[in-house]
């Protein structure tokens, strides 16, 4: 009798040890050129025999038009995954603490070794190019077994009977040759070059620094569809407590000699490069006053008559008169500059201050009228909930939590975009460890339904406690110090020698990105009529944030769905 179990589940799965995850029912995985599928690798020891835990097997993938992918999806702690008025929301896997499958680690040379009376998992990914030839093509996952080996103390093993036969797996991969639409959404997921900076011991701005930027960013453009990136032009005012400081990654060289500001826009051209490079095709300049109801100015370091200092921050308001005085040289300069580097007003966007509520209404209109005439068409977003700030005109182009959305959505409120952090636990869609994927991946229907510009996240990469206050092991602690649920602050782990690892929130989002292009291009194709009546199939009421389908098998069938309508129709 075999010692241990294989079986298929899908990407939307989520394996933890001591629960049977369910097994892919299905027997196709569609998806098209410039996109990514992925199944995973289910397995289980059946318990402590002797041997179970020496006896290793190698995975391996035949019959993908591409080489697969594999990764190990690791477990990561969990001592806050949810806040305790989400206690009552069932659509959660668990709201007790514990370990959460999340990390996927590179599994170079295929091999697993299963733990006994603990499921675990690989995940396959196949990441499909344009170049990819359309087609049907039966994949095989395979699992040999190891039979032999010699032990430290020099015993010879040898795998029981039972345990000595290959295992193979099977499913169809149907490659699509339709052409998808380019993404249109505008993604951004905030970007903190000092936290990488901190976490990897190495000066900020330094060649060493510049590799490893140069890494995070290409994979989040290339691979988590990022294409609009959080840009330093100075140190961005996000999350600092009043009074702190972020360590200074300032793109743009400032010198005051005289009362008269000179730039030097060198390290931000390169940066510039370096998003083109990655698909990053709009930039985001950092807030120019600090979060939570603009009252002061983002810390900005200048050579002031030869000598560096710090030349504004929290001891310096908002309508601070010499603060005025340096945006009238500054802005102005640095919008030539961007264009000359390949990003007009229409691939640049400002922001005034992030999440000002009722109660800053007013400093935030003050700190508006310092920029707005410098600023001009450049469009300017910023998160809030708050429907007020639009009805009075004072944000164009507010970005509302998914939670607080509905009175936008009501007002029909143009180029709407959406976000939703640490927060938004109770209902809507978001991408906490203890959240189902389904969860994470339903935003892309919504965010198509509901005609969505953009998408904004506050955390890819931030690897410091809340306030910014101290760094933090991403792989030990992953709240933040408590300060919001596991799965907000970040999206992807900083692994060795620079190099980014993802997630399974990752690879899931990306899955959502990919569901909005396929919905655009059968509307494109067939109106979208006939895409809503896919979507809603025998649903009467029309989805909301607060109201969708909780099942993994809603959006496994809907993706086959798509394909026939595309491919077949």
């Amino acid at each position: 009798m075999r010692k241990t179990e294989f079986y298929l589940a899908s990407s939307l799965e989520k394996v933890f040890p001591c629960k049977r995850p369910k097994p892919f029912e299905g027997t196709t995985l569609s998806v098209w050129g410039g996109m990514r599928a992925a199944v995973q690798l289910v397995f289980r020891a059946s318990d402590y025999q002797e041997g179970s835990l020496l006896q290793s097997y190698t995975v391996s993938v035949q019959g993908a038009p591409m080489p697969a992918e594999l990764y190990l999806v690791e477990l990561l702690p969990s001592d806050f995954p949810c806040w305790e008025s989400a206690v009552e929301d069932e659509n959660y896997l668990t709201h007790e603490p514990g370990l959460f499958p999340d990390l996927l680690m590179p599994l170079e040379d295929g091999r697993i070794r299963p733990v006994p009376r603990q499921y675990r998992s690989v995940w396959i990914s196949f990441p499909v190019t344009e170049e990819t030839r359309p087609g049907n093509y039966e994949v095989t996952v395979e699992a040999k077994p190891e039979l032999s080996l010699t032990t430290g103390s020099g015993v010879r093993w040898e795998a029981e009977e039972g345990s000595r036969e290959s295992v193979s797996l099977s499913f169809r991969l149907r490659v699509g040759c339709v052409k998808l639409e380019k993404q249109k959404l505008i993604h951004t997921e905030w970007f903190y070059a000092d936290c990488l900076a901190d976490y990897y011991k190495v000066e900020p701005l330094s060649e060493a620094h510049w590799v490893i930027l140069e890494r995070f960013i290409r994979q989040a453009g290339r691979r988590h569809g990022v294409n609009m990136l959080l840009t330093p032009v100075f140190t961005p005012p996000l999350d600092t407590e009043a009074g702190g400081e972020r360590p200074t990654v300032q793109l743009v060289g400032v010198t005051r000699t005289e009362g008269k500001y000179a730039f030097d826009f060198s390290a931000l051209e390169r940066w510039a490069a370096v998003c083109r490079k990655s698909g990053i095709e709009y930039l985001e300049i950092a807030h120019l006053f600090t979060q939570w109801g603009a009252h002061a100015t983002p810390k900005i370091m200048a050579c002031v008559d030869g000598t560096v200092r710090r030349i504004f921050g929290w001891d310096v308001p908002a309508d601070s008169s010499a603060y005025r005085e340096f945006l009238e040289s500054f802005l102005p300069a640095l919008q030539a500059a961007l264009k000359g580097m390949g990003y007009d007003r229409e691939h640049v966007y400002f922001h005034i201050s992030d999440e000002p509520s009722e109660e800053h209404m007013d400093s935030y209109l003050a700190a508006k009228e310092q920029v707005s005439d410098l600023l001009g068409e450049y469009p300017v977003i910023d998160a809030l909930s708050s429907f007020s700030f639009y009805q009075k005109g004072i944000v164009k182009q507010p970005v509302p939590a998914n939670d607080h959305i509905q009175p936008f959505l009501d007002a029909q409120v143009p180029g709407l975009w959406v976000y939703y952090c640490c927060a938004q636990g109770v209902d809507v869609p978001n991408r906490f460890y203890a959240m189902p994927s389904q969860r994470n991946r339903i935003m892309g229907v919504l965010m198509y339904l509901y005609r969505i510009k953009g998408f904004l996240h506050w955390g890819y990469n931030f690897y410091y406690t809340q306030f910014s206050r101290r760094l933090v092991n991403p792989y030990r602690m992953t709240h933040a110090d408590y300060a919001f649920p596991s799965g907000d602050a970040y999206l992807v782990y900083p692994g060795e020698g620079g190099v980014p690892l993802t997630s399974i929130r990752a690879e899931v989002q990306s899955e959502a990105l990919a569901d909005i292009r396929i919905l655009r291009t059968l509307e494109q194709k067939k109106g979208r009529y006939k895409v809503e009546e896919i979507i809603y199939g025998a649903k009467k009421e029309a989805f909301t944030f607060r109201n969708y389908p909780h099942s993994a098998e809603y959006l496994l069938s809907l993706r086959e769905k798509l394909f026939d309508a595309l491919e077949k129709g």
